[in-house]
């Protein structure tokens, strides 16, 4: 494979992760305001927290992936692309629970009167 054949799939997987996002966060997001508020909510379900929620539903699909690369048998790119991309996207998920959070703490060593 040349590199402009990678980028061309790298591309085409960034477009198709960056609608499906979208997409599925007017789904699961009604309001708007907070795209995490079903891994908050899950945590709450579960006793755990955000990212420990959305490991767990990201495990599903890393369970699917692994399945569909070991099973040798034919999945069309449709397929493919629809698992790849949920991964992708639980990845990016993953990253503004992150953010989230360490924008808290800093919130919350700005804030602390211990601190000073």
């Amino acid at each position: 494979m040349t590199n402009k054949e990678l980028e061309t799939i790298m591309d085409d997987m960034f477009a198709y992760c960056a609608d499906l996002i979208m997409k599925k966060g007017r789904e699961y997001a009604e309001d708007e305001t907070d795209r995490l508020e079903h891994f908050k909510a899950a945590a709450g379900l579960m006793g755990t927290t955000p990212r420990q929620a959305l490991m767990g539903m990201f495990s599903k699909h890393i369970v699917s992936v692994s399945d569909m690369c070991m099973s040798g048998r034919h999945y069309d790119t449709e397929r493919w692309r629809e698992k790849l991309s949920d991964s992708i996207n639980y990845l990016i998920l993953l990253a503004a629970i992150i953010a989230e959070e360490e924008a808290e703490h800093a919130t919350d060593r700005n804030t602390d009167p211990k601190r000073d």
